[in-house]
């Protein structure tokens, strides 16, 4: 069969992305995802389903820590076209028990949509945080975007936005051309002509912070995706971390966030501390 990318064939590409099929009990974890998250969405304070827009998913969750602080908002994966914020909530856990304010972003998947107008809503509910977290004891001059996958991709297009202070990036994307030559593309649609647009790797670099992060059971693109992005940051001289954490697949690494003392709970606090620049578009 002819090879599409870095010498992998149609079926070895859409191997090399389906995350689900290579975590033989991803079902199991997933569904476990979601009673732990059913559980934290019961909490008297939680605010769940907040509108920062019309349309049916332009939601928000707020988990506020017990006193004023910075704000860790939260952007949920799946290929841009599948699961929902309901389904993460249990990742609040471990960044409220750091004294973090948490909100977790919903917003239209593809079909419905494309990723450019996907971009833009997750920007407008930061906009839309960025009026209304001090209602809830959010600061939002102190925001730190984190996501998953889909949702790592995500938070490099919009580390842009005023009163983001940096980003915490998890098993993300930021070269979308084999996606785009995989089955994934099926209902996200990308076309050539949108690759350079929508990849954070082919982008002038944020100056914000941003630490990458992977487990090191996950598949090899997933892995070198990230790889290639803090490579980048790295050339352009931009402040960046490279955590790859051992023995965590595509799933398991969630629990780093939503345990009190997970790494990625414990670097969220630190990167909430570090030193904010104020200047937009950089």
């Amino acid at each position: 069969m002819t090879a599409l990318y870095r010498g992998m064939n149609q079926a070895s590409l859409d191997a090399g992305y389906n995350n689900s099929a290579a975590v033989q009990n991803s079902a199991a974890l997933t569904a476990e995802f979601d009673v732990l998250s059913q559980d934290l969405r019961q909490l008297p304070a939680a605010r769940i389903g907040l509108r920062y827009g019309p349309a049916a998913r332009q939601l928000i969750d707020y988990f506020p820590a017990s006193q004023p602080g910075p704000l860790v908002v939260f952007i949920h994966g799946g290929y841009w076209q599948m699961r929902a914020k309901e389904n993460f909530s249990f990742i609040a856990n471990g960044l409220m028990d750091q004294g973090l304010h948490v909100a977790l972003v919903g917003y239209t998947l593809a079909p419905e949509i494309n990723l450019a107008g996907i971009v833009d809503e997750v920007r407008a509910s930061i906009s839309w945080l960025r009026k209304h977290a001090a209602d809830f004891g959010g600061d939002p001059t102190r925001m730190l975007l984190s996501g998953w996958s889909a949702g790592a991709h995500l938070v490099a297009m919009c580390m842009d936005e005023a009163g983001v202070i940096g980003g915490l990036a998890i098993s993300g994307i930021y070269d979308l051309e084999p996606v785009r030559l995989s089955y994934v593309n099926d209902k996200l649609g990308l076309k050539p002509e949108d690759v350079p647009s929508l990849s954070p790797l082919l982008m002038a670099q944020s100056q914000k912070p941003m630490l990458i992060t992977y487990g090191q059971s996950e598949l090899p693109e997933l892995q070198r995706q990230s790889e290639t992005f803090y490579a980048a940051r790295q050339a352009a001289g931009r402040p960046s971390q490279l955590l790859a954490l051992p023995g965590l697949n595509h799933f398991t690494i969630l629990h780093q966030l939503s345990e009190s003392q997970g790494a990625l709970a414990v670097a969220a606090k630190a990167l909430c501390a570090s030193p904010v620049s104020h200047s937009r578009g950089s």
